[in-house]
């Protein structure tokens, strides 16, 4: 049994529904934003949830899947940082938020393998 699960649809449903996220309450992505990238936080918040529209529409489609998957691979990772400034800027909030911000940093790894698995078994189906 794979590590994590491997359907398309279901990761796909999952970037869909970050970037319906990013759009409806932008605030709480926008203080994830590293301080270090140029320009507005809520440019790089919408921006996101533009990519993540895009990435699920391509791992939805089976023509477009494997692409679409490493692509949403290498995003999982390039989204860390974000990851990263959540737990360093929570460091002084109650020990619960502190627990969930550091929590989700390990997170991204079953993300990132997941998104691999699904470019995996899109090759082995073509």
């Amino acid at each position: 049994m794979p590590l994590v699960p491997r359907s398309p649809l279901l990761l796909a449903g999952l970037l869909a529904g970050a970037g319906v996220a990013h759009l409806a309450a932008p605030k709480p992505f926008d203080a994830t934003v590293p301080r270090f990238l140029p320009g507005s936080r809520r440019s790089w918040t919408y921006g996101s949830a533009v990519v993540e529209f895009a990435l699920a529409a391509g791992v939805a489609l089976p023509r477009t899947r494997r692409p679409a998957a490493l692509a949403t691979a290498a995003f999982f990772v390039g989204v860390f940082p974000a990851n990263v400034q959540m737990a360093v800027d929570w460091r002084d909030r109650p020990a619960p938020l502190r627990a969930a911000a550091i929590g989700r940093l390990p997170l991204q790894v079953p993300l990132v393998l997941w998104a691999k698995n699904v470019a995996g078994a899109a090759r082995r189906a073509s």
